[in-house]
């Protein structure tokens, strides 16, 4: 509890300090945006008394001079000299090639009225003209810079939430390895003693039918407990004939479930060996069958088939019950997700790990249609 309270202000503290560090940034930018915009303005202002000079100005030499050093230092800054009634008279710092298209130019000096307003020029014949320009390349990469460090911050901020995230993952993993370890434990020790009391059973007068029944039931709790020690452990694979572990799995479940319901096994007569780890197999096979009865509310057919290829096992495990929308066929695979009133959403989760991650199979939804039923398939490698 105290880890999640110190990563919980941790990444709020973080986070915090990274919008001041941005928004510190993003108005200095701003500063210096409006700073060179001005000194811009200042240089057309320049320009355009450079050109007024030289229309009322008799010593051409001194305003040539002149002139070209203001040209000089607007060369960066594109813009339009018109006339009075808005014709272009002459264009800088444009494409020397897109300037022959009137229709660029007149483009560029909409452009140019959208962006700034123009800077009028008055001669001693009382002719006005107009200069009009735009932002600067400068300017134009200034301006979309805040969006630049925006998107980064957001970058930064996604990086640290799954990092927090993953990390409070990870410790959530470890509680719940430790107490699935320790529940296996804790259950070894009234496992032993029903052993024992089976044992004094058999000597007793007792109807050994009840006796075996007791004795399996005993014997599953075994298997259960053998699943939970392995959780948050690289389980060793075997080669086993996958046929009777499944249908050992296959028979009691049925033997415990509703008769409404018609269990098929079919499978070859031979073995078919792979490499598994029994409990966690079975572990698979017992979620695919509950789901199965659990679809059909305890009536309808299931059928689990086993075929042998040249390259792949594969089990398939069908039902008559409700079915589901194609856009469900992954989401089923997903931690959390349920169709059922009771039940966290894990059997098949964990299957999907035990199947694809330990056994490095596939399994998957085959098909499924609403009200007709779903058939779920299972891939493995042949040894």
């Amino acid at each position: 509890m105290k880890f999640f309270q110190n990563t919980f202000w941790l990444k709020r503290i973080v986070v915090l300090i990274s919008i001041v560090i941005v928004s510190l940034i993003l108005w200095n930018t701003y500063i210096f945006f409006q700073k060179f915009k001005e000194e811009e303005r200042n240089k057309m202002e320049l320009f355009a008394a450079a050109m007024k000079e030289f229309g009322n100005n008799s010593n051409l030499d001194d305003v040539f001079n002149i002139e070209g050093k203001v040209i000089e230092n607007t060369k960066s800054i594109p813009l339009i000299l018109t006339s009075e009634k808005g014709e272009i008279i002459e264009s800088q710092n444009l494409d020397s090639l897109k300037v022959l298209n009137p229709k660029y130019l007149e483009k560029q000096l909409q452009i140019m009225k959208d962006q700034n307003d123009p800077i009028e020029i008055s001669y001693k014949n009382t002719q006005k003209q107009y200069v009009y320009y735009r932002n600067s390349d400068l300017l134009y990469k200034l301006k979309y810079y805040p969006l630049a460090l925006l998107l980064i911050l957001g970058l930064f901020i996604t990086i640290i939430y799954m990092v927090f995230k993953s990390s409070k993952v990870a410790e959530q993993n470890k509680l719940w390895t430790g107490m699935a370890k320790e529940t296996a434990h804790q259950i070894g020790t009234p496992l032993s003693s029903l052993l024992g009391w089976i044992a004094i059973f058999r000597t007793e007068n007792i109807d050994q039918m009840y006796v075996d029944e007791i004795e399996k039931d005993v014997d599953r709790l075994n298997i259960i407990a053998n699943r939970f020690s392995k959780i948050g452990s690289l389980p060793e694979l075997k080669q086993h004939n996958i046929v009777s572990i499944t249908k050992t799995v296959f028979n009691y479940l049925e033997s415990r479930s509703s008769k409404q319901i018609s269990f098929s096994f079919n499978a070859s007569q031979e073995e078919i060996n792979t490499q598994i780890n029994t409990e966690l197999f079975g572990w698979v096979i017992e979620n695919l069958i509950k789901n199965a009865i659990d679809a059909m509310q305890g009536k309808g057919t299931l059928d689990l088939s086993i075929k042998n290829t040249s390259k792949k096992v594969k089990i398939t495990i069908s039902d008559s019950g409700k079915g589901m929308h194609k856009s469900q066929f992954k989401q089923v695979f997903k931690p959390g997700f349920t169709t059922k009133k009771r039940g966290w959403g894990l059997g098949l989760s964990l299957s999907k790990r035990i199947i694809e991650d330990y056994h490095k199979g596939k399994i998957f939804v085959q098909k499924s249609e609403i009200g007709k039923g779903t058939t779920f398939q299972i891939l493995l490698d042949k040894f």
